[in-house]
């Protein structure tokens, strides 16, 4: 028999999950909520495993979801910061542009920053990078200064917090092992009992697409684990950096290049490096799952991403094996830094999307099946977005269940 009975259940204790859990909590504030993660912990993967930037809004496609939330979700971000005392800065960012073929997709960024509404954007030239970071080296460079950085492990414990307050459940320790239909509801089966659903919202992000079949969702995303590899500045060295140091991106790639970020406690991290994660949550070179490989292996658009970025990826694996090829590739950025500046850093893991053309799915992206829905790929700028995106989510539950907001439960 299932344990108890509540109107919303969401599995997933990132930042993601709750904060659709507190979007809901204010919103519908008779019903009953619980959020299940199964860590003992609550930001136990990408949440807690990040650079901590507040994104500006720069990189996304304009009129993709992304640019739509990113701007908004970083002025919420910032607010909330602020409102509870969490530890940000706006230490601002500089995107550098090392050659002149650079020159055209450096252009090409400000003109989706400026579509995108970002504010604090400005075109420069080498004196005032200087100025501003004087160990960069760059034939010109696009300065946001509304980038920022703070602790998103810190901002989801508060989420939840405050979704305690207001009478919603977060369990940790509690792994999700099936989901059911019994005599017309829905029963969400645990390691720690069943769970009777009036609706469910699945913010499992490395495993969100097993969650997704579970429920009997029909997709054709996987999620393929990239690991980022970063090295950390020596406390001595870390006047190199002032704030945060990026690449021109390639824009054919997800992923931003080997940068610079300085955190709110002050260190400086150098990365990261993006290598294919031999087991989803694989945060060691030496975390391998033979049944997750083979699973990702028998996936089509495995072997077609594969054929495509196999030169890419066999670069990004000689920089993790190689300390001097790394020191190399940030030596672009800046000149001085020395192998002998980096010390061993930590590593997160990435919950990418991938369909079965083998494309890496770029845009946040949502599926809805009986009773549910999923939130089958929140990338960078999640943590940035997420109060936002959780409102995006509540208005879709809304939608499916037809409440409104003066609604008392059944």
């Amino acid at each position: 028999m299932p344990r108890d009975k509540f109107d919303l259940v969401i599995i997933g204790g990132g930042i993601v999950g709750l904060a659709t859990a507190l979007e809901f909590t204010r919103r519908f504030p008779a019903f009953r909520l619980a959020a299940l993660e199964k860590e003992d912990h609550l930001a136990a993967h990408q949440s807690g495993h990040n650079s901590g930037v507040i994104h500006s809004g720069l990189y996304y496609r304009p009129g993709s979801l992304k640019a739509k939330l990113c701007v908004d979700g970083a002025a919420a971000m910032i607010a909330f910061c602020r409102e509870h005392g969490i530890a940000h800065e706006l230490c601002g960012k500089v995107v550098v542009a090392t050659s002149e073929r650079e020159l055209p997709r450096l252009e090409e960024l400000n003109r989706r920053g400026q579509a995108n509404g970002v504010p604090g954007l400005t075109m420069i030239g080498p004196e005032r990078l200087r100025e501003l970071e004087p160990y960069a080296a760059g034939i010109r460079a696009l300065h946001v200064a509304s980038t920022g950085i703070t602790d998103y492990a810190a901002v989801t414990c508060k989420y939840a917090e405050l979704v305690q307050q207001s009478g919603g459940v977060v369990q940790t320790g509690t792994k999700v092992v099936g989901i059911v239909r019994r005599g017309g509801e829905v029963v969400v089966e645990t390691t720690r009992g069943d769970y009777s659903v009036g609706f469910l919202v699945n913010c499992a992000g490395l495993y969100s697409d097993r969650i997704s079949r579970m429920a009997g969702a029909e997709t054709d995303i996987r999620i393929i684990p990239f690991r980022g590899e970063y090295w950390e500045i020596a406390p001595s060295r870390r006047s190199l950096v002032h704030g945060l140091i990026y690449p021109v991106p390639d824009p054919e790639l997800p992923f931003l290049g080997v940068h610079f970020t300085r955190r709110v406690d002050g260190s400086v991290e150098a990365g990261p490096n993006a290598v294919l994660a031999l087991r989803r949550e694989g945060y060691r070179k030496t975390d391998i799952s033979i049944r997750e490989l083979a699973q990702a292996a028998g996936f089509a658009g495995f072997w077609r991403m594969a054929g495509k970025f196999w030169k890419v990826g066999a670069g990004e694996y000689y920089r993790s094996f190689n300390k001097n090829a790394f020191v190399k590739a940030l030596q672009r950025l800046v000149p001085d830094i020395q192998s002998r500046d980096l010390e061993g850093g930590g590593a997160g893991v990435r919950a990418q999307a991938m369909d079965r053309a083998g494309k890496l799915v770029d845009d946040f992206r949502f599926a809805v099946s009986d009773r549910a829905i999923h939130v089958v790929n929140v990338p960078s700028p999640a943590a940035t977005a997420s109060l936002v995106i959780g409102r995006e989510i509540v208005s879709m539950v809304q939608r499916q269940l037809q409440i409104s907001v003066t609604s008392n439960p059944s």
